[in-house]
């Protein structure tokens, strides 16, 4: 056996993967002591030097699969996102690149690949995709709509809110999320323009009750089609492997039938 295929039998071990994971999770925990000040005064260089062993873990790791997979290594999409993920921890933090290397925690997302409940959500916020970009353009409209109406109405008196098409938006979107709609934005206008509620509470019917219910149905479909997909998967693989026994089963039979 040569040494890729030994390298390559050692990285494809659950006890590797599982302490990869094991590794991302310490890490994940270091990155979360390193923003408190005072265990960064106390212990700031082992935060740092654990923080530096994990980074030379992960890039073993990078290595090892470069060296087996070559090419191959990066047809997976989890591949090219460690990779991409471990460069951004290796830009020296200087300055403005600080926050590249904050990126490091989202190595953790690497959870959901060995999740099945997490890869379901995945999948399902996936397969919504192309329904949620129908939704999200209706929504766009609306919202449109919705900012130029606003912005001619109550631009006027109002100019902090509806003075422009961009105050617009914002104002409709923080209303469409109920945070202080009533008292914050519509009572004051309807001081004003005693009959605003006639325009801000078809508005409210529209978007958040009806758009954004929209979408999670979309994403809860999706999630319960990848879970069907996934359960008619395994019930393929235990039929083939029950079928293969009993062909098993059959063959010894007739080997042991005397003729």
């Amino acid at each position: 056996m040569s040494l890729r295929d030994k390298i390559g039998a050692f990285i494809a071990r659950p006890a590797f993967r599982n302490s990869i994971l094991g590794v991302i999770l310490f890490n994940a925990i270091i990155l979360g002591l390193e923003t408190s000040k005072p265990l960064m005064e106390a212990m700031g260089p082992l935060l740092i030097t654990l923080d530096s062993l994990c980074l030379a873990v992960f890039v073993f790791e990078i290595i090892a699969k470069l060296y087996v997979q070559r090419g191959r290594f990066f047809s997976d999409g989890w591949n090219i996102f460690d990779f991409v993920i471990v460069g951004i921890a290796l830009v020296p933090a200087a300055q403005g690149l600080a926050v590249l290397r904050a990126l490091r925690i989202l190595r953790l997302l690497r959870v959901v690949s060995v999740a099945p409940s997490l890869r379901r959500v995945i999948e399902g916020l996936i397969n919504a995709l192309p329904g949620m970009g129908s939704v999200f353009l209706l929504m766009a409209l609306v919202f449109y709509i919705g900012a130029v109406m606003a912005t001619k109405l109550f631009g006027t008196a109002f100019p902090e809110w509806f003075g422009t098409l961009g105050k617009s938006g914002y104002s409709l979107f923080q209303i469409m999320t109920l945070e202080s709609w009533s008292m914050g934005i519509v009572r004051p206008v309807m001081e004003v323009f005693p009959y605003a509620w006639m325009f801000f509470v078809p508005f409210i019917l529209l978007t958040t009750f009806v758009v954004l219910n929209l979408v999670v149905g979309l994403v809860v479909n999706s999630m319960q089609d990848a879970h069907h997909v996934e359960a008619e998967a395994e019930t393929g693989n235990y039929r083939d492997e029950v079928l293969a026994r009993l062909a098993d089963i059959e063959k010894l039979l007739k080997e042991q039938t005397p003729r």
